[in-house]
């Protein structure tokens, strides 16, 4: 259903984190609100515990369906979802209860934008030790949307966002050895594709893309390496031929000095990920595509040693939050 602004559920993530804090912040944020229509979805007990000490003065309308959300007043709307045990959390302290509530509070957020109920997903950092301890295996947010979702999990990726800076990664959370054997034609190729209609979809018109290399130097002409050559240079050739806007194969040490880039596309986990945090730290959104849902998350960590205090700053979850603002309607593969 058409809408004058987007509807962007926010999540909290771990219930004994700066999640809860720096979703209330974000929620709350002025520029949040004129953007988009913000919705939380958590355990109102929870985020009272935190509002409370942090010192955050919010009214909260708890709703059960997101038609019931009115965003005409001052008031946070929060979509129930109810962890009774995560609630009882103690700041800074890893708990399997944490853990479940965590995904749980994600999981709901995905159902509502699979259902067009909501346009896009934020997150709150979780915490792998406190998932790990409730017994559920996770090795981030790109694989556990793509199960939510029903998506194949080679088909889903991650794009890291730093301000205008957006760097898609060919692999991710493998052994360089496995991941190196995983780089095909088409996966480059799909890469490249799910980029594009990404950006799209965010309101890029025309994306224009550049793509690194494998080995130092993009294999010098073979010299270092060939993958370059037999398997990158060939699926941007097949990409240029699709439409895309497309360029490379670059080094990977020296592509992210190039103007005029809406994406970067890398092919090893360090190459996007090192650069990100140089580039900023504490203020990098992770984006999980590929998926018939939009869904970001802040990659930073959930601060258990700040948790409670007040001090959290929400900056990359209002950056994420402003950023799928933008979202227009999925865009077919």
């Amino acid at each position: 259903m058409p809408r004058d602004q987007a509807i962007i559920a926010i999540t909290t993530g771990d219930s004994a984190g700066i999640g809860p804090e720096i979703t209330l912040k974000a929620a709350r944020d002025p520029a949040v609100r004129a953007a988009c229509r913000p919705i939380v979805v958590s355990d109102a007990a929870l985020l009272e515990r935190h509002a409370a000490a942090c010192g955050i003065h919010v009214d909260l309308r708890v709703i059960d369906r997101i038609g019931d959300a009115d965003w005409a007043d001052d008031r946070l709307n929060v979509l129930a979802c109810a962890q009774p045990e995560a609630a009882a959390f103690s700041f800074g302290i890893n708990s399997a209860a944490s853990g479940r509530a965590s995904l749980a509070f994600a999981a709901r957020a995905i159902k509502a934008a699979l259902a067009g109920e909501v346009d896009a997903v934020v997150a709150a950092p979780q915490n792998e030790t406190s998932i790990a301890l409730a017994g559920i295996a996770f090795d981030g947010h790109p694989s556990f949307v793509a199960r939510e979702t029903g998506t194949d999990a080679g088909d889903v990726y991650l794009m890291l966002c730093v301000g205008d800076t957006k760097i898609v990664h060919c692999t991710l959370h493998q052994s360089v050895r496995q991941a190196v054997a995983s780089i095909t034609r088409e996966r480059v190729l799909r890469t490249i594709e799910t980029a594009d209609r990404t950006l799209r979809q965010m309101g890029i018109a025309a994306p224009k893309l550049a793509v690194s290399g494998l080995n130092p130097h993009a294999g010098e002409g073979g010299l270092f390496g060939t993958e370059e050559i037999e398997i990158i240079k060939p699926a941007i050739d097949a990409a240029l031929a699709e439409g895309h806007r497309v360029t490379g194969p670059f080094g990977a040490d020296t592509m992210f000095h190039l103007k005029g880039i809406d994406a970067f596309i890398v092919m090893l986990h360090d190459q996007g990920h090192i650069t990100a945090k140089l580039l900023a730290p504490n203020a990098t959104a992770a984006m999980t595509i590929g998926t018939p849902i939009l869904f970001s998350s802040v990659a930073h960590g959930s601060a258990h040693d700040i948790a409670g205090k007040g001090i959290a700053s929400p900056q990359a979850m209002i950056d994420a939050v402003l950023r799928l603002s933008k979202v227009k309607p999925p865009i077919p593969p």
